[in-house]
């Protein structure tokens, strides 16, 4: 489906996504920290605003993490082979979608389908 140039090309790309996300995963795990609960050093509303942030903070972390697990699995596909195929129905996914997301796993489709359920 794709040129050997295009595929190093997604590669790099991937691998650079991987590494932005686990570059930002320091900065989350601070952020998603305990929260100090001592009314005496510490205010009502700030220890309500701490924990808002640090729920908020722990989402942004399991949402990082499904991002670097599909980022994974698009470069197992790479390498195995099998980069740019739907999971569900193994049509060609459109570069278009690929070029926007490139560890979509579904064609526009599937997805649409999933999405209904």
């Amino acid at each position: 489906m794709f040129e050997d140039d295009e595929i190093a090309v997604i590669k790099t790309r991937l691998l650079q996504m991987q590494q932005e996300l686990q570059g930002l995963k320091a900065t989350g795990d601070a952020a998603a920290g305990v929260v100090e609960l001592d009314q005496t050093a510490v205010g009502r509303l700030s220890r309500m605003d701490a924990l808002q942030g640090q729920a908020m903070s722990k989402e942004a972390g399991r949402r990082r993490q499904l991002e670097l697990q599909k980022i994974a699995g698009a470069l197992r596909r790479i390498d195995s082979g099998g980069y740019g195929y739907c999971l569900s129905c193994d049509e060609p996914v459109a570069p278009e979608r690929l070029a926007l997301d490139p560890a979509a796993t579904l064609c526009i489709e599937c997805a649409s389908k999933k999405e209904q359920l």
